[in-house]
C-alpha cells in the first residue's frame, strides 16, 4: 500500500519502506559530519542535536529504535527524588529542568504530569525529614508547572489511595512527576532528527570501524534484514549504544576510558482494577524505591536492580524477580496481588558506568563522555530524563573532529514532531472525531500518542475505512495505528509493532499472540509481505512470547536466559557480538 492520493508525498520524517531504501543508498554514497551508532534515546538525541546544528548526520541502529533500554524503563521523566539523599543536587536540578522542558514545550503530547503518593510509616521524624526533601525538590524545579507537595493525614492518604492497607501508613505526602511512553518518545526523537535532515536507519548493524592511520573515519554496516554491507564515512563517530558500549569500543582495539556494567530492572503490569488508587505510589525498599505507576488501563510496578552478565539484547525476568516485586508491593496493599493478576512482564538493562577508581564508579548515576581513540566519541551512563543534555555533551565533544564551524546546540527550542498544535487539537477533539467518524475518546487517545501527527495517521484510512476498526483482541488500538507503524514509523517486524509502536505485548494476557495474524494482515501490503512472510512473522512472534513466558517461570538468570535465547530472531541477519576478553 502506498500513500493515499490525498497525501502528496511522504514527509521527510516518515520512516517507511521507500525511505529505508533511499537511506541505504545515501549511507554508502555521502560524506557525513557525524555518524551515530545506536537508535535508543541517547543516540536519537545525538542525531537530533547534530542535525539541528546544521551538520550532515547518519544514525544507524542494529535492531529497532528503542529496542533496548529505551523501551524498558519505568516510563517516567523524573528528577530522581532519591538522589537528594545522596546530595546529588546538581543531577536533580538538571533532571527537573529537562522534565519541565519536555512536559511544557518539547513533548507535551507524550510527557504527562502524574501525582504520586509517598506513604509515611514512621512517627515524629519521617514527615519533617521527607518534607524537607520534597521542599528542596520543589525548589529545584519540581513545582514549576505542577502543584507543590501536599501533606496528608492517614485518612487523606487513604482517600487518594483506598487500595493501601490502613496499617501500612500513618500519613502521606502527595507530589508530582511525569509519565511517558518511552518507546514512542524515542521514536519521535529519531523521526524529528530525520525531519531535520538526518539519515536514520534501523536494522543496520555496525560490524567494523573504518580507520585511516589511528583515526576513526566511519563505520562498516550490515543490513540486519538481508546481509548487505556498505561503508559509511564520517568525520566523527559517536558510540551511543548503552549496554553495548564496550562491544563497539572493542572494535577500535583501544582501551576504553570507562566500562559499562549492565543492571537488570524488571517490571510487572497488572490490570487497573487490582489496585484502587487515584495516584501513583512510591515505596522505599532496602536498596532503592519501587514505583506503582498508572498506565492506561493498567499499573506498571517495579523495579528490581540486579547485575546482568548474559544476553544484552534479550534480558530475561525470572520467577525470583517477579516474586520480589509482588512481595514488596503486597506489604502495603489491602488486596494482595498474585501471579494470576499479571498481564505483562518486561526486563530492561540500565547501563551503569564502572571505572577503575571510586571516582569513576561514582559516575554510575551520571553520564560520561570520552574519546577512546581519535574520531570516536563514547557517551554512556545517565538517565532517560537527561538524554538531551547527554546528546549536547557528546556533540560538543565530537565538534573537534568536524572541519567546519559547529554551531551551539539549539534543541532546547526544538519541539518534537507532534508537539506543535497539540493543545489546540485537544480542544478540538470532538470536531476531529466527527470528521473521521470516531468517538472523541479515540481521538484523545491518538493525540496522546501522535500529537498533531494524527492527520498523517488517519489519512491512511481514507481509502480503507476498515482501518478505523479496533484490533479485535487488543481493542485499545486501531488497525490504522499498525498501518502507520509500518508506513511511517520504521516498523519492520511484528515484534516492532506489538512491543514498541503499541504496547500489546505487555498490556494483554495473550501478550499479542491472539492478534498477531490480524496485525500482520494489515501491514503486509505496506511491507510487501507474502503469505509465507506473514506465517513466518506470526510464528517468530509466537515463539518469542512462549520463550519469555517460560523464562519468567525459571528460578535464576542462567536458566531464564537460556530459554529466552532459544527463540528465533526476527532480524534473521543480525550478528551476535564476539565475546569480550
Amino acid at each position: 500500500m502506498s500513500a493515499p492520493a490525498s497525501w502528496r508525498g511522504w514527509p521527510a520524517s516518515a520512516l517507511g519502506p521507500q525511505q529505508r531504501a533511499s537511506a541505504w543508498e545515501r549511507l554508502g554514497a555521502e560524506q557525513f559530519d557525524v555518524v551515530v551508532i545506536g537508535g535508543g534515546v541517547v543516540g536519537s538525541g545525538c542525531a537530533l542535536d547534530a542535525a539541528t546544528r546544521g551538520l550532515r548526520v547518519a544514525m544507524v541502529e542494529a535492531r529497532d529504535f528503542a529496542s533496548g533500554t529505551s523501551s524498558r524503563s519505568s516510563k517516567m521523566f523524573h528528577g530522581g527524588l532519591r538522589y537528594l539523599e545522596q546530595l546529588e543536587f546538581g543531577l536533580v536540578r538538571e533532571a527537573l529542568y529537562e522534565r519541565e522542558l519536555s512536559l511544557t514545550t518539547l513533548a507535551p503530547h507524550l510527557v504527562k504530569p502524574l501525582p504520586f503518593l509517598y506513604p509515611l510509616t514512621k512517627r515524629w521524624w519521617e514527615r519533617p525529614y521527607v518534607a524537607l526533601g520534597m521542599l528542596l525538590y520543589d525548589q529545584l524545579g519540581g513545582a514549576k508547572s505542577v502543584p507543590p507537595q501536599k501533606h496528608l493525614t492517614r485518612a487523606g492518604a487513604l482517600r487518594l489511595c483506598p487500595g493501601l492497607k490502613r496499617t501500612s501508613l500513618i500519613g502521606g505526602i502527595r507530589y508530582y512527576d511525569t509519565v511517558v511512553d518511552d518507546a514512542r518518545h524515542t521514536l519521535t526523537v529519531a523521526r524529528t532528527a530525520a525531519h531535520y535532515g538526518a539519515v536514520v536507519r534501523s536494522s543496520t548493524q555496525v560490524i567494523a570501524l573504518l580507520r585511516e592511520g589511528d583515526r576513526v573515519t566511519g563505520v562498516r554496516v550490515r543490513d540486519s534484514e538481508d546481509g548487505a554491507v556498505t561503508d559509511v564515512r564520517g568525520h566523527v563517530v559517536v558510540n551511543a549504544t548503552g549496554v553495548w558500549t564496550d562491544e563497539i569500543q572493542a572494535l577500535s582495539k583501544q582501551r576504553g576510558r570507562f566500562q559499562i556494567r549492565a543492571s537488570k530492572g524488571v517490571h510487572i503490569v497488572v490490570p487497573r482494577d487490582r489496585i484502587v488508587s487515584d495516584v501513583a505510589i512510591i515505596l522505599r525498599t532496602e536498596k532503592s524505591v519501587m514505583f506503582v505507576i498508572p498506565w492506561g488501563s493498567h499499573w506498571i510496578i517495579g523495579t528490581t536492580d540486579t547485575e546482568w552478565n548474559l544476553d544484552l539484547a534479550h534480558p530475561a525476568a525470572t520467577r525470583a524477580d517477579i516474586d520480589y516485586i509482588l512481595s514488596t508491593v503486597n506489604t502495603v496493599l489491602a488486596t494482595p496481588l498474585t501471579h494470576d493478576d499479571i498481564d505483562g512482564v518486561y526486563a530492561g538493562l540500565r547501563p551503569l558506568l564502572a571505572g577503575e577508581s571510586d571516582e569513576t564508579s561514582k559516575l554510575s548515576r551520571e553520564h560520561a563522555v570520552a574519546v577512546p581513540t581519535p574520531g570516536l566519541v563514547s557517551i554512556a551512563g545517565g538517565k532517560y530524563t537527561t538524554y538531551r543534555v547527554m546528546a549536547i555533551d557528546a556533540i560538543d565533544t565530537a565538534a573537534q573532529y568536524i572541519p567546519a564551524r559547529v554551531a551551539p546546540s539549539i534543541t532546547e527550542k526544538v519541539r518534537l514532531l507532534g508537539a506543535d498544535g497539540y493543545f489546540a487539537l485537544i480542544n478540538q477533539a470532538e470536531h476531529v472525531a466527527d470528521l473521521h467518524g470516531l468517538h472523541p475518546y479515540r481521538v484523545r487517545h491518538l493525540l496522546d500518542r501522535y500529537g498533531s501527527l494524527i492527520s498523517e495517521v488517519l489519512v491512511l484510512a481514507e481509502d480503507r475505512r476498515e482501518l478505523l476498526d479496533p484490533i479485535t483482541t487488543a481493542p485499545v488500538y486501531l488497525k490504522v495505528e499498525a498501518a502507520y507503524a509500518a508506513a511511517a514509523e520504521g516498523a519492520l517486524h511484528l515484534e516492532d509493532i506489538l512491543a514498541r509502536r503499541m504496547r500489546i505485548s505487555i498490556e494483554y494476557p495473550h501478550r499479542g499472540v491472539d492478534c498477531a495474524r490480524e496485525v500482520a494482515e494489515v501491514v503486509a501490503p505496506i511491507l510487501g509481505w507474502t503469505r509465507q512472510d506473514i506465517d513466518r512473522e506470526v510464528d517468530t512472534y509466537r515463539a518469542r512470547v512462549e520463550a519469555e513466558i517460560l523464562s519468567q517461570a525459571q528460578p535464576d538468570d542462567v536458566s531464564a536466559d537460556a530459554l529466552r535465547a532459544s527463540a528465533p530472531e526476527a532480524r534473521a541477519e543480525i550478528l551476535e557480538p564476539v565475546p569480550l576478553n
